[in-house]
């Protein structure tokens, strides 16, 4: 896929999967690669941001003798998925009427 992600949306596909559940970081960054490309050294400091804003929390939990550091959606992460999304349908709804031919003259 050539065309890039923006940090705003990227910030909602995370706070979306962490919607229907919490995911340790490198599940979820299998997660997110299975839908769109990226990188794993690109979404650790997209988790960072999200955690600094508030949007998500962490726990650590014990599996096979080391700590998983799992991240769950915050009831201020669920208010900024909802503008995102919100955002993200106009957009898309103006982006695909100029893909389209369909622009008023």
């Amino acid at each position: 896929m050539a065309i890039q992600i923006s940090s705003e949306l990227l910030d909602g596909c995370v706070l979306a999967l962490l919607k229907t559940e919490d995911y340790y970081g490198y599940a979820l960054t299998q997660k997110l690669q299975a839908i769109i490309p990226v990188s794993e050294s690109t979404l650790y400091p997209v988790l960072r941001r999200l955690k600094k804003n508030g949007w998500v929390t962490t726990y650590d939990q014990a599996y096979q003798g080391r700590n998983r550091r799992y991240y769950q959606l915050t009831t201020n992460g669920t208010q900024q998925l909802n503008i995102i999304q919100q955002d993200w349908h106009h957009f898309y709804q103006a982006i695909n009427t100029l893909l389209k031919g369909d622009a008023p003259a």
